[in-house]
């Protein structure tokens, strides 16, 4: 028995060869895909985007992520979509953030790329129904929602499980050390994918690839005893 959980590793580069290595470093660690933050890159063209991502050539997720929500891209609203909206036909998945223009999420939502609608706050965890709500808005936008917060304390963890309880094609992490937990728990959940850390970090409370796999599957052996 495996878990439907992908594990996803994220890859924050600023060179296109740094990035490379650093994919088949993860592949080989066993992530099921690979997430390119594309905000990472000191020189984002769209041409060397797309070659390397055709050189890795493994399932991947595309996300340039917006500065308000822990990214680090320095173009302008338009060109960070321009850059998504040019990979969507070489990646399984794109991320892109509800607070970005309904029209952009349409666009990268119709090309036919399964979207990663997203919302991430660094500082605090919402209420419960307040976290629902973005959740509801996501998956009207695209094909799985995502959101990402910070705990105050340990009832804010739960809050975030209790999200995952009630919502599908959902991802829904507490960060920090304090909600880390969450992200081994998200298979429990059914939730699509989580998130290992591989050679980067890229939000805090990321567990490492290796561990992530041996919890996981510490945990379906004692379900199958």
């Amino acid at each position: 028995m495996y878990s439907q959980t992908k594990i996803a590793i994220p890859i924050f580069q600023e060179k296109y060869e740094d990035v490379i290595e650093v994919a088949n470093d993860c592949i080989d660690k066993g992530a099921d895909i690979l997430e390119f933050r594309i905000d990472a890159l000191k020189k984002p063209e769209i041409g060397e985007i797309k070659n390397t991502i055709e050189e890795i050539n493994f399932p991947m997720i595309a996300t340039n992520r917006i500065n308000s929500e822990g990214g680090a891209f320095r173009g302008s609203e338009d060109e960070r979509f321009n850059i998504l909206y040019e990979c969507c036909d070489l990646v399984e998945y794109v991320d892109i953030e509800l607070q970005s223009d309904d029209e952009y999420i349409h666009k990268i939502h119709d090309s036919g790329v399964k979207t990663i609608v997203s919302y991430h706050d660094f500082k605090k965890t919402p209420d419960l129904n307040e976290i629902m709500y973005i959740v509801e808005k996501e998956h009207e936008m695209g094909d799985i929602a995502k959101v990402a917060f910070m705990p105050q304390n340990l009832e804010d963890t739960l809050t975030i499980l209790a999200v995952l309880s009630h919502c599908n094609n959902t991802i829904a992490i507490s960060m920090g050390d304090l909600g880390s937990y969450t992200r081994v728990m998200a298979s429990k959940f059914e939730s699509p994918i989580t998130f290992a850390a591989g050679t980067d970090v890229t939000a805090p409370g990321q567990i490492d690839i290796e561990t992530m796999k041996a919890l996981l599957n510490m945990d379906l052996n004692i379900m199958e005893e």
